[in-house]
């Protein structure tokens, strides 16, 4: 019951949200960026809410809680101080002063416009429809098992709940609902995480007693012959923490910042909300060896194998009383709506800007950019239910290969653009190839298991191919190179 009333008002409270947010958006970059006025507390915690979804809590930190012990406490710190801390002090200042100068709202728009590449825009755009609507469609799919299972809810019932009320506070408010939404969500996850990993650790005789009981267990449960090495978890650290640095839905935070000057109080801000989060969920994933045996971990009746996604929500549901539960609902649920609004609002511009010409009325002269980019909000959220709903083959396939393939994609030409002017369109457009084929061609080479090391592969093969095809293709435009890095 709690619970339920915990949720009504959540769920209020973005609708609400996104009611106030429509009266604020007038024009495209209103919609899609603010307007470019977000300070720095709102931008810091949008950026750590899209970093992390209900996977990190559901799937990431029961699976490499248990396989790897402690050792998941690196994703933690590589999360925090690389992806979210590191991140906005190497990217922003750039990212926001030459998207600014270039007029680009999108990741495609500014590798288009950085490289004078007339057709990289569509590709760029292309890339990031196929592989992040299905992603998106995967997150609604947990949250949706997620309902069913604590409040009884029918999965179908429970889908379309979620779906619904992602799809109206993001269609009615943009961007600017999913900052100010974001930021509610996030004192919810900083507060549950803290009142999470607060309650576990009290439960099992303090801190020091716990990891000393963790470190204990582990090495039953998970002998050394068949624990991790070194380079299946130093790729799972670079994937998840370099790797974000080429994702459109976190580098659009960037180009939504109010000014320069809140950079170095977001970097402070998003680290240490990553930290927060990071730590308590890859913690209580750890933590799983002291509260199960290998008799009672979660596994399948019929073939015996761990269940690696109910692990935490065993562990919770077992050892917190419903209040809390209640918060860590929440927590879970916050994680996963402000992830999957980001990546609706990436996939939708995909389409909107980055394939779609300005919509101009010819009899009032209006842009109606932001009815076609509402529209196509509505329709990828539809889409996404059905994608949810029904999972076929080759689009769980494409989850799969989400990440690997768009940071692969997408990292090297963005964050060389930034700082070499020498890179050219044809160095551009070998990066973003390279990038995608080099991780599909291992993700099926070396099996889904290994995806993190194909990802990371993926990701640092085109900083070498970038600047070698860069140095032997026609120097770029003296005019574009003006226009980029003016100011800087």
């Amino acid at each position: 019951m709690v619970g339920i009333i915990f949720l009504s008002l959540f769920l209020a409270v973005m609708i609400g949200v996104g009611v106030w947010g429509m009266r604020r958006t007038k024009t495209l970059g209103d919609f899609f960026l603010g307007g470019r006025t977000l300070g720095p507390w709102i931008s810091a915690v949008a950026y750590g809410t899209s970093y992390f979804s209900a996977v990190i809590f559901i799937g990431f930190a029961g699976a490499q809680g248990w396989q790897f012990g402690l050792n998941a406490l690196w994703i933690a710190f590589g999360n925090a101080i690389v992806g979210a801390g590191l991140a906005w002090v190497v990217l922003a200042r750039r990212t926001r002063r030459q998207t600014q100068n270039l007029g680009a709202m999108t990741m495609p728009e500014y590798l288009q416009a950085r490289y004078g590449a007339k057709h990289l825009k569509a590709v760029a755009a292309s890339i990031i429809f196929f592989f992040l609507l299905p992603y998106s469609a995967s997150v609604f799919k947990g949250l949706g098992h997620l309902f069913e299972a604590v409040f009884r809810i029918p999965y179908d019932i429970a889908l379309l709940i979620m779906i619904g009320f992602t799809g109206v506070y993001l269609i009615l408010g943009g961007y600017f609902a999913i900052a100010v939404t974001d930021f509610i969500q996030g004192i919810i996850m900083f507060f549950g995480a803290a009142a999470m990993i607060m309650t576990l650790t009290g439960q099992g005789g303090g801190l020091s007693a716990m990891l000393g009981k963790v470190a204990e267990s582990y090495q039953v449960h998970v002998p050394p012959a068949i624990q991790p090495s070194l380079l299946t978890v130093a790729s799972l650290v670079f994937m998840t923490s370099f790797g974000t640095w080429g994702l459109p839905q976190m580098t659009q935070k960037f180009y939504a910042i109010k000014n320069e000057q809140v950079i170095s109080k977001a970097a402070i801000v998003t680290t240490i909300f990553a930290l927060m989060i990071g730590v308590a969920a890859y913690l209580t994933g750890g933590y799983a060896h002291v509260f199960f045996t290998l008799d009672t971990v979660p596994r399948n009746p019929q073939t015996g194998a761990i269940l690696y996604d109910s692990i935490v929500p065993a562990l919770l549901t077992g050892n917190l009383p419903e209040l809390l539960l209640s918060l860590i609902l929440l927590l879970v649920l916050s994680a996963s709506m402000s992830t999957l609004s980001s990546l609706v609002l990436v996939s939708s511009s995909a389409v909107a800007i980055d394939l779609a010409p300005v919509q101009i009325d010819p009899k009032t002269g209006k842009d109606r950019s932001v009815a076609m980019m509402r529209l196509l909000s509505a329709v990828f959220v539809i889409i996404s239910y059905f994608i949810s709903r029904f999972q076929i083959g080759f689009i769980v396939t494409l989850m799969s290969l989400s990440w690997g393939v768009i940071s692969g994609a997408f990292a090297a030409p963005y964050i060389l653009g930034l700082y070499w002017k020498r890179v050219t369109k044809a160095g551009a457009y070998a990066g973003l190839f390279t990038g995608a084929a080099v991780d599909i061609a291992l993700f099926f080479a070396l099996g889904a298991a290994q995806s993190p090391l194909a990802a990371s592969i993926a990701i640092i093969t085109p900083f070498i191919v970038v600047p070698v095809v860069s140095l032997f293709t026609t120097a770029p435009d003296e005019d574009i190179l003006e226009k980029t890095f003016e100011g800087i």
